[in-house]
């Protein structure tokens, strides 16, 4: 094989036909250019990173020596599901359902999806000056107790299963007793709950 031919073989564009990603490397099925196929051409992956693109995604597979009988994918990428409008800087990792976590500008970190699961075997640590927590149906909480160091305020009721704190608080504000040997009853409480 002459030097330009190994040359203008080096590299090559093509389409995921397959990804067979049970494999310790993802084993490719590509077409390339004017009908040629491969099978089984390894992926290679950065360290920490890995995905199982579609079919009709676009690689680029590189051909050491240029020869076409051993050739590894170096990248994968698919522009049907590909974030658009990001900003210079910005980073994303997203799925073509719509589910993306993007780095954005100014040191924010946007994740969007469906459900967020979150397993740790020992513990999560939040640190923040302030937690902000929006849910319009509900939060729940299944756990032996829950601890604050601080204050505890609601907005709205505070209840247990017996009762409520404004319930506790209309008995309290309204009570009397019977003086001692007396049949007159007290006034009530000389301080309210509010």
């Amino acid at each position: 094989m002459g030097i330009k031919h190994a040359i203008s073989n080096l590299a090559a564009r093509a389409v995921l036909a397959a990804l067979d990603s049970s494999r310790k490397c993802q084993a490719a099925g590509l077409k390339l250019i004017a009908g040629e196929t491969k099978e089984s051409v390894e992926y290679i992956e950065p360290y920490g990173f890995t995905s199982t693109a579609h079919a009709g995604a676009e690689a680029v597979v590189l051909f050491p020596s240029g020869d076409r009988s051993h050739g590894v994918v170096i990248s994968v990428s698919d522009r049907r599901y590909r974030l658009k409008g990001l900003r210079s800087g910005e980073v994303a990792v997203y799925t073509d359902e719509g589910d993306s976590i993007v780095l954005k500008r100014g040191r924010v970190t946007e994740i969007t999806t469906s459900e967020l699961v979150v397993n740790a075997e020992s513990k999560i640590s939040l640190n923040a000056p302030q937690l902000v927590v929006n849910a319009s149906s509900g939060v729940s909480f299944t756990t032996p107790t829950i601890t604050t160091s601080g204050d505890f305020s609601a907005a709205g009721e505070v209840s247990d299963g017996v009762g409520t704190m404004s319930a506790i608080r209309t008995t309290y504000n309204g009570h009397k007793h019977t003086a001692q040997g007396e049949t007159a009853e007290t006034t009530g409480p000389s301080a309210s709950m509010g």
